[in-house]
């Protein structure tokens, strides 16, 4: 073992530059890994640090004990509490102070007319807590508000809306509020909770604007006298809590908000990163395993004089083996600090963009350190393993060959195995996807995809080359005609090659396939759901945005150039004991706004004990019309309702639709989602648009759109999803390239003596760099070929698999411009990766490469 120690070290020290795209493969694939564990950890420890700042004065919490969560939620609704119990609970012994905490949805106007936040993170308004210790904000200008009308906000806010203690700007509640800044607060020391907007208002003004009626609150806080303990206080405080309310510790508080947060977020988030870091690593195994295959097969001679001196196989493999491990241990600790620099940019990158990240300190752990630089050894290891083996088998007569034939793009057994896995392949899928749905069977399908591709790779290099090269002969003559037969010479090393080029492509493809047939969804839902002439709506995403007025809708319907103006809102109720998300509306209106599809029995008879249900719902529910469903209400309350209708769609009413008179005893703080806008005959678009929005902007300016413009904004966020997967998939497709170059610099060195001959024999050098640089191009052509139909089959595969989720399918579509896209930046790309090795070859001295080994 010390001999093979000592010879891996001399081979190491004597070819550097021949390992250098192996080492540059696992250093990026190390470092996005260690990056995301690293994010990880300091977003949860960021949280933490945030949710027990916000509750570090709060002793105990009384809330609403029962929660109401629709499906796809994981933060449920929980009944207000009266704001009177605060004095009853200020009277318990133990007990130094208890205000209630009024909660709601809150959307300041910046200076500039448009409004702050709304991306994503919240964008919260309540009651300016007047106790200190139970505010978590403090203020760090101006005062208190103490009339109607006057507001504090986080410093953050002020910043973005370029607003200043003393201005007066709209508060979106979501009736629009006049308000004057009085105030800026900081929260823990910082300008705001992440990139969390708040806006502190009087108490009588949160219970005005924010909830449904006076005398209500999201929960009530309470901080202990000395010596009493929080569990102990709540202790105290239950006995006389009423029915329906409960009491948590502080610290249970804040970690029930830690929870949902990593659940609803951190996890997803993390998850989606350790993909890519997966996709990234698996392209860095193809282009590993080439190197160390293309450096083996250029060591035969040496590894063959090695066994003839008495080298035994197992020294041969140690040797090589030795060689890679040095390789990973170097570019995986390496890998570890560029993967700290990659959490310090994305920590510093995702909140310039709007994600919710709060600041902190990096936290490193050793398990974060320890994984990633375990799975980039393992990843090295585990890809030179087969070269290894290889070189181990060399016989000592290899020596006195010359050269050796590469046969894999006519082997039978290997199209044999590789068409076997296409058949399973295709049978998976289309079971998964249209006998039997099943993701599981359908994403076994896929990977079966994977692996056929990559057999059949070395078969399907030999046809495809002389395909995609044909055009060379005519276009670049005897230089065009030696970059085909260079690329066709070794059908494993091509293959191989452009492997690690197809998976990156055919991910990016998968991803834009799905992302145009999401769009050609909702374009196909708008066009067939919505009849409407135009949609009212505020663009935002997750938790962000207040909403539309309830009262918008009304003003719009006055206008003598409107039919119909019909606002949909959105309450939530347990339907028969399950929680159900419900359409609060006019549903005559609805009716002649939106095609529902067939109805069975009459919308217009909901009144206050009726609803309507889609087919599918009801028959999951085991109700039909004249059936009677019982319904619990966030307050409490529970009522019998009929089910007076059934309808056919819900791509846009959804499944439940009641009356605004059914739902207004039981509102908390009303909003419209949408106001769904028909003008009478005779209006043009543009005069009946320009009439809306005239009146929309009286209430908070949302923004007014046609049909076609509210399809393209709705599916605005897709957009936003393929930039971010575009930029992680960028690592990927950088380690392919690499792999393409390294593949070509170790060629260049492995035809050194061919290179000389050729041009002895009279070819320039800028012939020499255009044959190796077309020869890039050809191997990136057939992986982005590969990759481009791959991944619009897993596309498919995909849309398929989603389709059946509700009442409405989904639309497949290609886009050929993106695609197209793709296929030239992949080409691009590999022309790019060929600049360095042609430059190289073009370098060689002639005599000394016609007399090179």
């Amino acid at each position: 073992m010390n001999a093979a120690v000592r010879l891996s070290a001399t081979s190491l020290r004597a070819h550097k530059r021949r390992f250098a795209g192996t080492f540059l493969a696992v250093f990026l694939g190390v470092a996005f890994l260690a990056g995301t564990l690293v994010m990880g950890d300091t977003l949860r420890a960021a949280f933490d640090t945030m949710f027990g700042d916000a509750t570090s004065g709060t002793d105990a919490v009384v809330r609403g004990a029962d929660t109401i969560t629709t499906p796809g939620e994981s933060q449920g609704v929980r009944q207000p509490v009266p704001t009177s119990l605060a004095g009853t609970l200020a009277r318990v012994p133990g007990v130094a102070a208890a205000e209630p905490d009024i909660e709601g949805a809150g959307q300041l106007v910046g200076r500039n007319g448009k409004a702050i936040g709304g991306q994503g993170p919240p964008t919260l308004a309540g009651n300016w807590i007047t106790d200190p210790r139970l505010n978590p904000y403090r203020l760090a200008q101006g005062r208190a508000p103490r009339r109607t009308g006057e507001v504090v906000v986080n410093r953050g806010a002020a910043k973005k809306g370029d607003l200043k203690i003393g201005d007066t700007t709209t508060l979106r509640t979501p009736d629009p509020v006049k308000v004057t800044i009085v105030g800026l607060a900081t929260f823990g020391g910082e300008d705001g909770m992440a990139q969390v907007t708040f806006t502190g208002m009087t108490r009588a003004d949160a219970e005005k604007y924010l909830t449904a009626r006076p005398g209500q609150a999201a929960s009530i806080k309470v901080r202990a006298g000395p010596g009493i303990g929080e569990k102990q206080l709540v202790d105290r405080l239950t006995p006389v809590l009423p029915n329906g309310v409960e009491a948590i510790t502080g610290q249970e508080s804040a970690q029930e908000n830690t929870d949902m947060i990593s659940s609803r977020f951190l996890t997803i988030f993390t998850t989606f990163l350790l993909v890519f870091s997966g996709v990234a690593l698996l392209v860095a195994t193809f282009s590993i395993h080439n190197t160390f295959a293309i450096v083996v097969a250029q060591r035969t001679r040496e590894n063959a004089l090695l066994r003839a001196l008495g080298a035994s196989r197992r020294q041969v493999t140690a040797t090589s083996l030795v060689e890679a491990v040095a390789v990973a241990v170097a570019a995986s600790a390496t890998g570890l600090a560029g993967g700290i620099g990659i959490a310090a940019g994305l920590q510093a990158l995702f909140p310039a963009i709007g994600f919710p990240f709060p600041d902190g300190d990096l936290v490193i752990n050793a398990l974060s350190m320890a994984l990633p630089l375990a799975v980039g050894v393992v990843v090295c290891l585990g890809s030179a393993l087969l070269p290894a083996v290889r070189a181990g088998r060399t016989a000592p007569l290899a020596a006195l060959r010359e050269t050796a034939v590469d046969t894999s793009g006519a082997s039978r057994s290997r199209a044999v195995t590789g068409l076997g896995l296409a058949a399973l392949a295709v049978a998976a899928t289309l079971s998964g996807v249209l006998v039997s749905p099943s993701v599981w069977t359908a994403g076994l399908g896929a990977v079966l995809a994977l692996v056929a591709f990559v057999v059949l790779g070395p078969v399907a290099a030999t046809t495809a080359l002389r395909v995609l090269g044909a055009p060379l002969g005519r276009l670049r003559g005897v230089t065009g005609a030696l970059a085909r037969r260079n690329a066709l010479r070794s059908p494993r090393r091509t293959a191989a090659t452009a492997s690690a080029l197809m998976i990156g492509v055919a991910v990016v493809s998968l991803f834009t396939v799905f992302g145009a047939s999401l769009k050609a969804t909702m374009d196909q839902t708008v066009s067939r759901s919505f009849a409407g002439d135009v949609a009212v709506s505020t663009p935002s995403f997750g938790a962000g945005g207040s909403g539309l007025s309830p009262r918008l809708a009304g003003a719009i319907q006055r206008l003598p150039q409107v039919d119909t103006a019909v606002g949909l809102g959105r309450g939530v109720a347990k339907v028969d004991g399950a929680g159900r998300a419900l359409t609060v509306t006019d549903p005559v209106a609805l009716q002649r706004t939106f095609d529902l599809g067939t109805v069975q029995g009459s919308l217009r008879d909901l009144g206050t004990d009726g609803i309507a249900i889609t087919r599918k719902e009801a028959a999951e529910q085991h109700l039909t019309t004249g059936d009677r469903a019982q319904l619990t209400f966030t307050d409490g309350k529970k009522e019998t309702f009929t089910v007076r209708a059934l309808y056919g769609r819900s791509e846009l009413a959804g499944d439940y639709v009641i009356t605004r008179a059914a739902w207004a005893p039981h509102r908390t703080q009303d909003s419209d989602t949408l106001v769904a806008v028909t003008f009478k005959k005779g209006v043009s678009a543009d005069a009946g648009k320009a009439a809306v929005g005239k009146v929309a902007a009286r209430y908070g300016n949302p923004s007014v759109q046609t049909r076609h413009e509210y399809a393209q904004s709705s599916a605005g966020g897709i957009d936003m999803m393929l930039t971010l997967v575009y930029a992680l998939l960028a690592l990927a497709v950088l380690i392919a390239l690499l792999g393409i170059a390294n593949t070509l610099t170790l060629a260049v060195h492995e035809r050194t003596r061919e290179l000389g001959l050729l041009r002895a024999v009279g070819q320039t050098r800028a012939q020499l760099r255009a044959m190796v640089r077309w020869e890039s191009v050809l191997v990136a052509a057939f992986g982005t070929a590969g990759g481009l139909g791959l991944g619009a089959f897993l596309g498919w595969v995909l849309v398929k698999a989603s389709d059946g989720a509700g009442d409405s399918s989904f639309a497949f579509a290609i886009p050929p411009a993106q695609l197209l896209v793709v296929a030239l930046v992949g080409l691009a790309a590999g022309a790019l990766a060929g600049l360095r090795p042609a430059r190289r070859a073009a370098r060689l001295d002639v005599l000394h490469a016609i007399a090179a080994e």
